[in-house]
């Protein structure tokens, strides 16, 4: 464990950082209010995503890697990173739906259907506890990798001399 304790910090502060997010689009109506506005406003939160994986990269080049690191090195703990923040997931997706916006699901359903975008067994289906827990392990582990490959690059050390 003692190995992975940089990927642990920071999987919780991404798991941290997720949790005030949602509390945040609450507070200004995305999730009621504004809510034809959230699929664009929610995507923001990748800005933040990708600062915290670059310093959870950084962190542990400087701390572990003693300021050496491969790509390969930065890739495999930015993919540790990615499975922690999966395994947290649906525990940050249970307390979001449960104590920050427990109605979200139903305002969503709501405005999809009246919108015409879905159907209403559509619209259940997907906009689900469950159906968005298992979004967020597969998006975590999908975009923490791909993040991950990318900041590596930038922080990797340089073999030319």
């Amino acid at each position: 464990m003692k190995n992975f304790k940089t990927e642990i910090k920071w999987a919780l502060i991404f798991s941290f950082t997720s949790l005030f997010w949602m509390y945040l689009e609450k507070s200004i109506g995305l999730h009621d209010k504004y809510i034809a506005k959230q699929a664009i406003y929610t995507n923001l939160i990748a800005i933040p995503y990708i600062i915290i994986f670059y310093l959870a990269i950084r962190e542990k080049k400087r701390e572990y890697f003693k300021g050496v690191m491969s790509w390969q090195q930065g890739l495999v703990s930015g993919g540790i990173m990615s499975i922690l923040i999966a395994i947290l997931a649906p525990i940050i997706q249970y307390i979001v739906s449960k104590a920050i916006t427990p109605q979200y699901f139903d305002n969503i359903i709501s405005y999809t259907v009246e919108s015409g975008t879905m159907t209403q067994e559509s619209a259940q289906a997907y906009f689900s506890l469950k159906s968005y827990m298992i979004q967020s392990v597969f998006g975590s582990l999908a975009m923490g990798v791909v993040t991950s490959a990318i900041v590596s690059l930038f922080l990797k050390t340089s073999t030319k001399k």
